[in-house]
């Protein structure tokens, strides 16, 4: 198995909308997208200071579906529409388990 996780923090000027938009729209992708084995998103808890905002972990059968998943152009569509605009940090990183 091959996973993807990725964190990012919000502007400070990102909305409540605009962030419940990031959410709805990734969910989609499972629908879309057969590769995708596990996606598991959502908001930080709050519970330790400092961490970053949301979080996506995604699992594949391999590096090649990953790398499906990663070019696929509605994946693309929805970093571009909904996630660039409001990220200030991102960290990513993949790995076999």
């Amino acid at each position: 198995m091959f996973r993807h996780v990725v964190l990012f923090t919000w502007t400070e000027n990102a909305t409540d909308e605009q962030k419940a938009a990031v959410e709805t729209e990734l969910a989609k992708l499972t629908g879309i997208i057969p590769e995708i084995r596990a996606y598991t998103l959502g908001a930080d808890a709050g519970v330790n200071p400092g961490n970053h905002e949301f979080a996506v972990v995604a699992d594949f059968d391999n590096v090649d579906d990953y790398l499906v998943y990663r070019d696929h152009p509605d994946h693309q569509a929805v970093i571009a529409q909904y996630i660039k605009p409001i990220v200030a940090s991102r960290a990513a990183a993949q790995f076999t388990f």
